[in-house]
């Protein structure tokens, strides 16, 4: 499988922690207004999934100057543990959180 990197510049960069930003703001609102938060569990595990991987690439176009573009997050993985010093321990914890989204899901 190729592996898809997309070069970042400033706006690219913005625009992902800006989604970022997003994803968090939602999840704590969903969270906020829920009057059980069980019901809404799955809900805010995606949000939280998804402002981690827009997270991951502002890491990686600010270390890197790319990220990896597309549906396979095991290439975002490989791209963040290329981020040093704590690369291995980003792509440890984006596994993780990917993780959480397979069993929420």
């Amino acid at each position: 499988m190729t592996i898809r990197l997309r070069d970042c510049d400033q706006a690219i960069v913005s625009g992902r922690f800006a989604k970022a930003e997003q994803f968090l703001d939602a999840a704590a609102t969903v969270r906020d207004l829920a009057d059980d938060q069980a019901d809404v569990g799955d809900a805010m595990v995606t949000l939280c999934v998804h402002a981690g991987i827009a997270s991951a690439d502002v890491i990686c176009c600010t270390a890197l100057g790319h990220h990896a573009q597309g549906d396979d997050h095991l290439q975002a993985i490989a791209e963040l543990t290329k981020v040093t010093p704590d690369g291995a321990k980003l792509g440890k914890d984006l596994r993780a959180l990917l993780q959480l989204m397979v069993t929420a899901g």
